[in-house]
């Protein structure tokens, strides 16, 4: 009996959950580059947008939109459509300043990263290309169990002079696919803002980068300030074709209202 004690310590041992081995910093550099990289696309990007908020004690809302975006010179466009109140609204990112617009009164004003857009809880970067290795500093966290995943916990801290929506993150990404599955934003002083879960995420062929570009098909953003409120947003109808140079810029939106 004794004999077979250190085989069977061997066996055992084998068939014990292997402890969290900590990604060493070339591995969580490579994380986060790949997590900007599957979803930049090196052309352009066009998407139909639906935003439902449900605000407490309020009737829910339900937000259609155009989002434009050229992702090498990191320009974006936000066009409403719908409701017909909205119609005609928009925000404009270029020069790395975000502008609103409204037709009704003809205004254009300057917003920080940390505008709602549409009022709802969702931000200007949760339908951008993302670009976690330019803008924050990533330490690895921990792995764990997200439900059925295995996934990285990553927390990402924003770098000094960067304009961000929220100044402090933590990621939990799948290691299979390195689809984030959901993440927490939080102030400085570590209060929690918001939780996002993202149960659904799809590929197209960008001829473009001649390669895929992911997004993420269904976003479910949590107010954690504001029990209770919560915006759906929901990604349709990817076009990666070339778009006119004119949209990038306030008259070509300023044109969409008259």
């Amino acid at each position: 009996m004794l004999t077979r004690l250190p085989a069977l310590l061997l066996v055992l041992a084998a068939l014990a959950p292997a402890a969290a081995r900590a990604l060493d910093p070339a591995e969580l550099t490579k994380v986060v580059h790949t997590l900007d990289d599957r979803q930049r696309n090196s052309g352009d990007w066009k998407a139909l947008c639906y935003m439902e908020a449900k605000e407490k004690g309020k009737t829910d809302v339900v937000y259609e939109l155009v989002v434009y975006r050229r992702d090498e010179d990191d320009k974006q466009m936000f066009l409403f459509t719908k409701p017909k109140s909205e119609a005609g609204k928009g925000y404009l990112r270029v020069e790395k300043n975000l502008w609103s617009y409204d037709p009704s009164t003809g205004r254009w004003e300057r917003r920080t990263e940390r505008e709602r857009i549409g009022g709802t809880d969702t931000r200007r970067d949760d339908l951008s290309e993302p670009r976690l290795a330019q803008d924050y500093t990533a330490t690895w966290e921990g792995d764990e169990k997200l439900g059925v995943y295995d996934v990285h916990r990553i927390r990402l801290e924003v770098k000094p002079g960067v304009d961000v929506s929220f100044p402090v993150r933590r990621l939990w990404v799948d290691r299979a696919s390195l689809n984030v599955l959901k993440r927490q934003d939080l102030a400085l002083s570590g209060r929690l803002m918001r939780t996002s879960y993202y149960p659904r995420w799809k590929k197209i062929y960008s001829e473009s980068k001649k390669d895929d570009v992911w997004y993420p098909e269904e976003i479910r953003v949590f107010d954690e300030i504001e029990k209770g409120n919560s915006t759906l947003v929901l990604i349709r109808e990817i076009d990666l074709r070339a778009l006119a140079e004119n949209i990038f810029t306030k008259a070509w939106l300023e044109s969409k209202s008259r």
